[in-house]
Order: C-alpha cells, then structure tokens, then sequence
C-alpha cells in the first residue's frame, strides 16, 4: 500500500478557537497541576500565570510556547494555543506526500518492508491506517468489505463483530490493551475524535467464544500479545509500536508504526510460507 497516496486526504480543520487563558487552564487541569507547580516549572510568577489565565495580561510567544513544552501539549495543540495567543502557528503540518517529507516517508516505507514477512503498518492518530506492508493483506480473510474501505481504522478493523474481533483467542485481553491505549492518547491529546472513537468501540457487542484466553507476556506501553486464527492456523504475534523521537511537524508527532513479531517458532514458519505462495 502506497503511504503518499493513502496519506493524501485533506488535513484536519484548526481547532475552535478559545481564549488562550481557557485553553491553559485546561491544559493545565488535565496535566493535574496547580497554577503555583506551572509558575515554577515556567519560572514565571503565580501572580503573572493567574493574569494570564484570566485573560487580564497577554503573554509573549516565548512565554506561550514555554507554558506549551513544561505542560507537554502535542504539537497540533501548540498551534491552537499561538493561534488564541494572537501568533502564527510554529509547527506544520503536511501530508505525507508533501516533498519536504520525503526522508521521513522513504524511512516509513523502509521499515514496514524490511519487518516483512511479518505484519506491519502505519496510522495516523485516528488509528486510520495509511500504510502496511504486503504480510497484513495475508491476515484479514473474512473481514467485511464495509471495514477495508479507506479510511481503515485499524481500531474498528480490531474490535467490530464482522472484522478481526472474532478471530481474535484473546479478545479480552487484547481488547483491554487497546482501550488502554485509546485512554492515554485521549488523556495527553484530548482529542475529540478518539474520543468519539472510544464510544464507538465500547459500543460493539460483547463476543463471547468460549475460547477466550489471557496470554503472558505483556508489558503495558511497550509490547502485547496477539493470537489470532486464520486460514494457516493459530499464529501468535507479540505487538509492538514506535513513534519519531523528535519531530517538528505535526503530521509525523502523530505518526505511529504497529509492527508485530512471531511470538513462536511456527508463527514464523507459517508466515515465511504465506508470503511465498
């Protein structure tokens, strides 16, 4: 799948604006600090943060950009605090197919190819997929056609009852790592789309096998365990994600890559045979 085409839809519209004392507050509130602990990591005075927060002083891009970083706001959300600010945005945000993004995009691409024969792809921070290797093709026999029209989410793909929900062995526990995760990206972006996403999913009916299992090995954050069934048999995968480490543009913040690894020796062997055929 062609990341630049798959990454090419239009970006998203720039958030309400507010003013920029209601959207520190807020900020401030979800990272569960009070105005004395930002004041000091800010080293500015309480005094002055709480006329910032009311609106009775402006605050300086420095400043704003300073309150930005020790509160640890996303990037797309720094630009709305500039924005109500009364500046211009500082971080772009592109589509994957813009030139400048070139070496990031050949990277991606380098990755998902190199992990094959072993499944790997790319979301955005929807979890819409925008890219995966030619092992996840392999693995999604049976989906509803309905579920593999673009947009993908790869969420839906996981969790709806005529996607992979079904063929999952330890649905609950992979369920309860997604959700996990959706809940931290909602905490730390305050995304209103993975919100809505997050009552979508919790909606989907409960499945019940008779075959759920719970699989060692999870380490919350870095990597969970995945048996699924498919037309090779059961094959088990040990999931993982990676992210860019410091970007400056927006679109790659939000740029995640899910890549999964054999968690047996005849996962392995089952994949390197259904890549050959």
């Amino acid at each position: 799948m062609d990341l630049a085409v798959a990454a090419s839809a239009p970006l998203s519209p720039p958030a309400s604006l507010r003013p920029f004392g209601d959207h520190l507050r807020s900020w401030r509130l979800r990272r569960r600090m009070s105005q004395l602990d930002l004041a000091g990591e800010a080293d500015i005075s309480t005094r002055h943060l709480s006329f910032v927060e009311t609106g009775r002083s402006a605050p300086s891009r420095e400043m704003v950009l300073r309150l930005a970083e020790r509160l640890e706001v996303p990037l797309r959300e720094r630009n709305a605090l500039l924005v109500a600010a009364g500046y211009a945005p500082m971080y772009r945000e592109r589509p994957l197919d813009d030139p400048a993004l070139a070496a990031a995009r050949q990277a991606v691409q380098l990755i998902l190819r190199g992990h094959e024969p072993y499944p790997a792809l790319a979301v955005d921070r929807h979890w819409n997929l925008l890219a995966h290797n030619a092992a996840v093709p392999l693995l999604l026999a049976g989906v509803a056609a309905q579920l593999l029209q673009p947009p993908v989410n790869v969420l839906r793909l996981s969790l709806h009852p005529q996607g992979l929900a079904s063929r999952i062995v330890n649905l609950a526990q992979w369920r309860q790592h997604l959700f996990e995760r959706l809940h931290q990206q909602i905490a730390v972006t305050a995304d209103a789309g993975l919100q809505a996403l997050e009552r979508e999913l919790r909606g989907y009916p409960a499945l019940v096998t008779g075959e759920d299992e719970h699989i060692d090995g999870e380490v919350l954050g870095i990597a969970a365990p995945l048996r699924l069934r498919t037309e090779a048999g059961v094959l088990s995968f040990i999931s993982t994600t990676t992210v860019f480490g410091s970007p400056v543009d927006v679109t790659l913040q939000e740029l995640a890559l899910e890549t999964f690894f054999p968690a047996d020796p005849e996962t392995a062997a089952a994949l390197r045979r259904m890549s050959s055929t």
